[in-house]
């Protein structure tokens, strides 16, 4: 089990590298939306690579992806929103305030999805406990960003 929180640990460091990469290969290629698709070109190639080589890439029959719930299929838009705020955003407003901005969100989020059970989670009630954690990180983003 510790191992996965390792995982998620180096995915944080990940989500924080890769705005600057992102907005470097803009400025490279001279245009954000050819770096951002390059850019999910590149993780489609990893994830391609990833599921041949260790085994695990198989393909759906039409019955399996039939019985994705229509907002499971989203995923991908969402993934390209993400790509786009670093492209537009990440560079103008700085790296700690845009990743601190992204995490306390997803926090705050997450809390209401693990509440009421949505998009296929558990149900883990919001207690006080968590919505003060959420507060905190609110209150943290925003000394980040205001100083």
């Amino acid at each position: 089990m510790i191992f996965l929180y390792g995982i998620a640990l180096l995915a944080g460091i990940a989500t924080a590298m890769q705005p600057g990469q992102s907005t470097q290969l803009a400025k490279s290629l001279g245009e954000p939306f050819a770096a951002g698709l390059v850019s999910m070109l590149v993780g489609t190639a990893t994830m391609l690579v990833i599921g041949l080589a260790t085994g695990r890439l198989h393909l759906p029959s039409l019955q399996q992806a039939g019985a994705a719930p229509w907002w499971a299929w989203g995923g991908g838009v969402l993934g390209a929103g993400v790509i786009l705020a670093q492209l537009f955003v990440a560079q103008r407003i700085g790296a700690a305030s845009f990743l601190g901005l992204l995490v306390t969100a997803g926090v705050v989020t997450s809390i209401t999805l693990d509440h009421f059970g949505l998009e296929g989670f558990a149900t883990h009630p919001a207690s006080l406990a968590r919505l003060v954690g959420g507060g905190l990180m609110i209150a943290g983003v925003a000394l980040v960003a205001l100083f």
